[in-house]
């Protein structure tokens, strides 16, 4: 899909998708709204008279939403305002949420570019959607969020639908994160590079350098070859060099996902980024479909 941007968020794009598409997310949007309490619904009356959705209608969220169908983008959009609203958030508060949302989704003058490692591909490699995620092994945010990732893309709701890679960016701050970020380049190396990364971050409250020899081995690898890749100056080189990309790509925090091309600057949350994520797919799979 080709998006366009006016001033601020209120981008407004028109498209029609398929009918069981946008059934589909309103089921998701009821599951919200439906939970709102009669002072939330009014909340949620008045934040959808008042606003524009930044994609796939060029009205009002509540005139949008009128439409049959209504276009799965502004499902999309009602459901998070409820999760928002239910979540206790006051308009002022969801309107920069959203903002944020649509600066992760609306198209950037400059893509960031990445060298990804075939090695490190979590997913179906067919996948339209593209995310490259940069995580410290030392992360304790990472060792949350990029497991769960996985698991979506692996056997999840992004199943088929989106492709991950994965890009070391050791953080100064977190002991460990160089030895556990050639770690990770020798897994990758070996070919068992999410074996061992799910089971590192699974141990993260026990890391020590002197056991990652022996997590290899557990992750399926031999000992000896993953000592030889740990000694390597050339996965010390690769290390470093997805460090200084990340720092290239405005990387300043982990994890920090990129879909297609675009920072993530939404909210951590799981639930968040995969609906910004089937969104997306959602987007790329019309797109495709145009005549």
């Amino acid at each position: 899909m080709t998006r366009r941007g006016t001033t601020g968020w209120f981008c407004l794009f028109a498209l029609v998708l398929a009918t069981g598409a946008a059934s589909t997310t309103a089921r998701a949007q009821g599951s919200y709204c439906d939970a709102l309490t009669l002072e939330q619904q009014q909340t949620k009356r008045e934040i959808l008279a008042a606003l524009h959705p930044y994609d796939g209608c060029d009205e009002t969220m509540d005139r949008c939403l009128a439409k049959k169908p209504p276009h799965p983008v502004v499902l999309r959009l009602a459901s998070d305002i409820c999760r928002h609203i239910k979540a206790g958030k006051g308009r002022q508060d969801i309107e920069r949420a959203l903002a944020k949302r649509a600066q992760t989704m609306l198209p950037t003058a400059k893509l960031a570019s990445f060298t990804v490692d075939e090695n490190t591909i979590a997913g179906n490699p067919q996948a339209p959607v593209r995310v490259v995620v940069y995580a410290c092994a030392r992360c304790p945010f990472c060792k949350v969020q990029v497991p769960a990732l996985y698991r979506e893309v692996t056997d999840g709701a992004l199943k088929d639908k989106v492709r991950l890679y994965f890009r070391p960016f050791p953080l100064r701050d977190h002991a460990g994160s160089t030895e556990g970020g050639l770690a990770m380049v020798s897994a990758a190396r070996l070919g068992r590079f999410w074996p061992f990364v799910i089971k590192m971050y699974e141990r993260f409250d026990s890391f020590c350098p002197k056991l990652l020899s022996d997590w290899a081995v557990e992750a399926g690898m031999d000992k000896a070859a993953f000592e030889k890749e740990m000694a390597d100056p050339k996965n010390r080189d690769a290390l470093v060099a997805s460090k200084q990309e990340g720092i290239r790509n405005k990387v300043e925090a982990t994890p920090t996902l990129f879909i297609d091309g675009r920072k993530y600057v939404y909210e951590a949350q799981q639930e968040a980024v995969v609906d910004v994520l089937l969104e997306e797919y959602e987007s790329v799979t019309a797109s495709k479909s145009k005549p």
